[in-house]
C-alpha cells in the first residue's frame, strides 16, 4: 500500500515540501534487530531526527467493542511490552515401570497450570488505555457513557467486564501465554528434564522485573527454575494532544477518508519493531486503515488470515493523501470534544 501510493504520486510528478523516509524492514516478525535497527543505524549516523513515525498496529475497530455506536479508528499511541520465560524443571530419569511420586513433566505442569488459574493483576486504568475509553465516551449509550465517562471511578468494573473476552482482556492485564512445552527422550524413560515457555505481554503500569516476580510467587516452587530469555518494558507513550503534528496528521487523513469515523489514541498489545525509532523521535504511532470486524482478531496469525480488496484499496488511498497531508504547515484548528451527559 505504501509502496503504490508512492508510485502513483512519483507518476504524477509530486515533490514533498516535508521530507519523509520509508523504512522497510524483512524481519519485523522476529524483533527488526536486522531490520529496523540497521534503518535507524544508518539514519543516525545522518543525523536525522524524525518529527514522528508511523508503523502498522491499530486498526479501526467495527462491531468489536461492545456498546460503541459506529466503528472507531484507534491509534496506537504505546505498546506493551514483552517477555518470554523459560520454567524448567531437572529429576532424576528412571524406568517407567518404577515412576516417582512427581516427575518433571508433572512439577512442570502444576507450575503452569497456576500459572493460567492465576492471572496477572487488573490494571485497566493505569495504563494510556484509560484515554482510549475517555474519548470514545461520547460513542456510547446510557449507562455506559456514564460509566466511561468517569473512570476515576468506574475501572474496576469496567475492568471485571473486559476481562471476560480473551481480545478485550488483553487491554486489562499482562496477559500470560504457555506458548511451548518441551520433554521427554523415550517412550519408558521417567523424563530427566522438562521446559516451558511463556510469553507475556505487559501492561503499561507494569514491569518486565515486576512480572517476573510475580510469576516466581504464583510458581511457588524451587524445583522450578524460572529464567528470562529475553524482555522489554512497556514503551513510552506519544503524545497525542491537539497541539501534535504526527496525531493530528494522521487523525485528519482518517477523517478525510471516513468522516463517520471516531478517532481515539489506544494501546498495542502485539508488538511492531518501530520501538527501535525511539532515539530518532518520542511520537511513534501504530496505525493502519484496515477494518477489523467481529471474528477478524481471532485470525491473527491463524487460519484465513485476510484482507479485502476494497480493503486494500482504502490502505493505499490513505498512504496517497497522508503523504499529502504532511505538507501542512499549520494544523487546523480542534475540533471541540464537548458532549453533555
Amino acid at each position: 500500500g505504501i509502496l503504490q501510493a508512492l508510485e502513483y504520486l512519483l507518476q504524477k510528478g509530486y515533490r514533498p515540501r516535508r521530507g519523509f523516509y520509508i523504512g522497510l524492514g524483512h524481519d519485523e516478525e522476529v524483533n527488526g534487530y536486522a531490520g529496523a535497527v540497521n534503518i535507524v543505524k544508518v539514519l543516525k549516523s545522518r543525523g536525522v531526527q524524525l518529527e514522528f513515525v508511523l508503523d502498522e498496529g491499530l486498526a479501526v475497530l467495527d462491531g468489536i467493542i461492545k456498546g460503541l455506536d459506529g466503528p472507531a479508528a484507534l491509534i496506537g499511541i504505546s505498546e506493551k511490552g514483552q517477555a518470554t520465560v523459560k520454567l524448567s524443571v531437572t529429576t532424576t530419569p528412571g524406568h517407567s515401570s518404577m515412576p516417582p511420586r512427581e516427575t518433571s513433566i508433572g512439577i512442570l505442569a502444576a507450575a503452569v497450570t497456576r500459572l493460567e488459574d492465576n492471572p496477572m493483576p487488573r490494571l485497566f486504568g493505569y495504563g494510556p488505555e484509560r484515554g482510549t475509553f475517555e474519548h470514545l465516551a461520547h460513542k456510547f449509550g446510557l449507562p455506559l457513557k456514564f460509566v466511561m465517562s468517569n473512570l476515576w471511578l468506574f475501572s474496576p468494573l469496567l475492568g471485571r467486564i473486559m476481562e471476560r473476552k480473551s481480545d478485550t482482556n488483553a487491554f486489562v492485564r499482562t496477559t500470560t501465554a504457555v506458548t511451548m512445552f518441551n520433554s521427554g527422550v523415550k517412550i519408558n524413560v521417567i523424563p530427566p528434564y522438562a521446559e516451558a515457555f511463556v510469553n507475556l505481554r505487559i501492561h503499561s503500569a507494569q514491569t518486565v522485573q515486576e512480572v517476573l516476580e510475580l510469576i516466581q510467587s504464583t510458581v511457588a516452587d524451587v524445583r522450578v527454575k524460572v529464567e528470562l530469555v529475553k524482555g522489554f518494558d512497556p514503551l513510552p507513550v506519544s503524545a497525542y494532544d491537539d497541539a501534535t503534528f504526527g496525531f493530528q496528521i494522521i487523525k485528519k487523513t482518517v477523517l478525510d477518508m471516513f468522516p463517520q469515523l471516531t478517532v481515539a489514541p489506544g494501546v498495542c498489545v502485539g508488538n511492531t519493531d518501530s520501538r527501535h525509532y525511539g532515539d530518532l523521535t518520542k511520537n511513534i504511532y501504530r496505525f493502519a486503515p484496515n477494518w477489523f470486524k467481529p471474528g477478524d482478531p481471532q485470525r491473527f496469525h491463524g487460519v484465513n488470515e485476510r484482507i479485502s480488496i476494497k480493503n486494500y484499496e482504502e490502505m493505499v488511498t490513505f498512504y496517497f493523501r497522508l503523504f499529502q497531508n504532511c505538507d501542512i504547515t499549520k494544523l487546523p484548528e480542534p475540533h471541540s470534544n464537548e458532549h453533555e451527559l
